[in-house]
């Protein structure tokens, strides 16, 4: 087996097309070269060189392992590169802010991905609404956020999720509307309603109901599905909320209808414009896009 050390060596002196100047460039001794060359000829059982020719010419078969050798090497450089960046310890803290989203799920599997490449990376993990989670990026808090649409991406890069947020009443299990397959407007209008807290969401439900909205009896505001489905339990009202957090709850006492005619979202992983972040973060980044099979926005 020829050694890549011999090739380099080879390719050193073909270019050159002089023992002694390729030793130099090399900083071996020219009679060292000259074994090594000789022991490769040796190796391989034929001429590379036109003996007492000036400048040194390369045999056919010495053009011939020229051009290999240039594939080799090129090839083992490529190959020591992707091995050197696989192994690459990249490290540090991401931190990501999300809403209670069916995106949530797909943004895990993401990192569990991720963290299976690069097991040093901490992921920082904040729960909120969009215009807090939002805030903290703008204040250098919170690297990455999955926000709920509407959200304002002036300042902001995003990748928008591959997964519908739909909109439902969460409402006690026993009550006689639980047994129905979905709920209307009309069906809430004369009930205490908890709805989001988050303006530009508030008003999307809000459109939902149309005229209905003015006979709405809202009893709160809550910027999480989960605290909100908690007061549903404690019977302060039916929540309007998107479904995404509602899968990990205690079902036993409340329950989740669809609204009809349906009302749905879409959410974006969102990161602040022109924003210095760490190797981590931008290997995350990177690592998303790919794993989603999507452009930025």
């Amino acid at each position: 087996m020829i050694e890549t050390r011999l090739l380099h060596y080879f390719l050193t002196v073909a270019k050159e097309q002089n023992i002694t100047n390729a030793a130099k460039i090399l900083h071996i001794t020219q009679p060292t070269l000259s074994r090594q060359m000789a022991l490769l000829e040796e190796e391989i059982g034929v001429k590379l060189f036109l003996r007492g020719s000036r400048p040194l010419t390369l045999t056919n078969e010495g053009l011939l392992l020229r051009r290999r050798a240039e594939e080799i090497l090129e090839l083992v450089e490529k190959t020591e590169e992707e091995l050197s960046a696989q192994e690459e310890q990249i490290e540090g803290t991401i931190s990501i802010g999300c809403g209670e989203l069916a995106s949530v799920k797909l943004l895990t599997e993401a990192i569990a991905d991720f963290h299976g490449k690069y097991p040093r990376v901490v992921f920082d993990v904040y729960t909120a609404n969009a215009d807090q989670i939002k805030s903290r990026m703008d204040e250098g808090l919170t690297d990455i956020g999955l926000l709920l649409e509407p959200a304002e991406t002036e300042r902001y890069e995003y990748i928008r999720m591959p997964i519908k947020e739909r909109w439902a009443a969460v409402m006690p299990s026993g009550v006689p509307l639980a047994k129905r397959e979905y709920v209307t407007a009309e069906d809430l209008a004369d009930i205490p309603v908890i709805m989001p807290s988050r303006q530009k969401v508030h008003n999307e439900v809000a459109n939902w109901f149309g005229n209905y909205y003015e006979k709405l009896k809202m009893t709160g505001v809550s910027n999480l599905s989960t605290n909100a489905a908690l007061l549903v339990r404690a019977g302060v009202g039916y929540a309007l909320i998107v479904e995404g957090a509602l899968p990990f709850l205690e079902c036993s006492e409340v329950c989740m209808l669809p609204l009809y005619p349906e009302l749905t979202a879409t959410s974006i992983l969102a990161w602040k414009r022109q924003q210095p972040f760490s190797a981590a973060t931008v290997r995350f980044l990177e690592h998303m896009k790919c794993f989603l099979g999507m452009t930025e926005g």
